[in-house]
């Protein structure tokens, strides 16, 4: 009766907060044509405290959609370009030395905002990409001796290219872990390529209004957190992670072959999370196996490393993470 009452005054919160998200969402399709998908992700992670890996071609309004979420939540957004040729000093910033007094001050880099946009981190070497991991996981900075604390809210939005083109080296394992999400964006349809074309040409570029403040963010992160899961729904969460792992237990033997690496523990966490922020999204004060289903792609797809047998047979890890969907029992 406790949880019913609780869920009951969690719903009234939700449906009063609901609306400064649809404000939100409205603001940024002002701008951004289509891309609804992406558009809610952004809201997913944003909500959820986690990062974005994106990969997709150039030219789908990737470093726009992130731009707009900045200036509608009124946050620092930072864009860094990575290549080959980047430093850590280049995104996290140096000491330097002042001949006058003899001593050094510190410079600090771009990751200094609250929103960076990694774009193509897939071509800079790995001391840039461990550079990047402290800042991720720690939600700090180490210059020298010091260590800083970077501000909240703090998004990582990086942009890959995919693998195959030539120059990019294949992110740690442990990074793209770090990531709460994966999406891959495909090409709009020839409506909404349209309501580009003439929104682009018209020579009218339509202003974005700040809607929502950083404290705003924070405040609605803690709602997110209270958002209820049953116990159902969290043994439906365990069942899809543990049957990357051990396939054979969910009556998935064919897969055991397939799978070089399950998801990690920290995948039952992100999707119990994500569930929560989409369940928020759609104003419900409780998370249904629909919203884990709704999310569980793009929390998995890069937690889930096939094996050669699996590439030689052109089995994706999201063909096998669909199979595990179809397969596990929904509560």
């Amino acid at each position: 009766m406790e949880t019913a009452t609780a869920i009951k005054d969690l719903t009234e919160k939700v449906k009063s907060e609901h609306s400064k998200i649809q404000e939100l969402t409205n603001e940024i399709h002002k701008v951004i044509v289509g891309q609804k998908y992406l558009i809610e992700r952004l809201l997913i992670s944003i909500l959820g405290n986690g990062h974005i890996l994106i990969e997709g071609v150039p030219g789908l309004a990737k470093t726009k959609s992130v731009k707009t979420l900045a200036e509608a939540v009124q946050t620092k957004f930072q864009r860094i370009q990575f290549t080959p040729d980047l430093l850590p000093a280049d995104l996290i910033g140096t000491l330097v030395y002042n001949p006058k007094d003899g001593n050094f001050t510190t410079k600090k880099g771009p990751v200094f905002a609250n929103i960076i946009l990694a774009d193509e981190i897939n071509r800079a070497p790995s001391k840039v990409q461990s550079a990047l991991l402290e800042a991720m996981q720690e939600r700090q900075v180490t210059i020298g001796e010091n260590t800083f604390k970077l501000e909240e809210p703090f998004l990582v939005l990086a942009t890959q290219n995919p693998i195959e083109q030539e120059g990019t080296y294949p992110l740690p394992e442990a990074q793209v872990d770090r990531f709460m999400l994966k999406l891959k964006i495909t090409y709009p349809n020839k409506k909404e390529e349209k309501e580009i074309l003439e929104l682009v040409t018209s020579g009218h570029e339509p202003k974005v209004n700040p809607v929502l403040t950083p404290q705003d963010i924070m405040r609605l992160r803690k709602l997110v957190e209270q958002i209820y899961v049953d116990e159902k729904v969290k043994d439906y969460i365990l069942d899809l992670v543990f049957a990357t792992r051990t396939p054979a237990l969910y009556k998935l033997e064919n897969l055991k072959s397939l799978i070089a690496y399950g998801a990690s523990p920290r995948a039952s966490i992100m999707l119990t999370t994500a569930a929560k922020a989409h369940a928020f999204l759609r104003g419900r004060a409780y998370v249904t196996p629909e919203d884990v289903k709704q999310i569980g792609m793009d929390v998995l797809r890069h937690r889930v490393l096939v094996t050669y047998e699996a590439e030689a047979e052109e089995m994706t890890s999201e063909d096998i993470i669909t199979k595990i969907f179809d397969q596990i029992e929904v509560p």
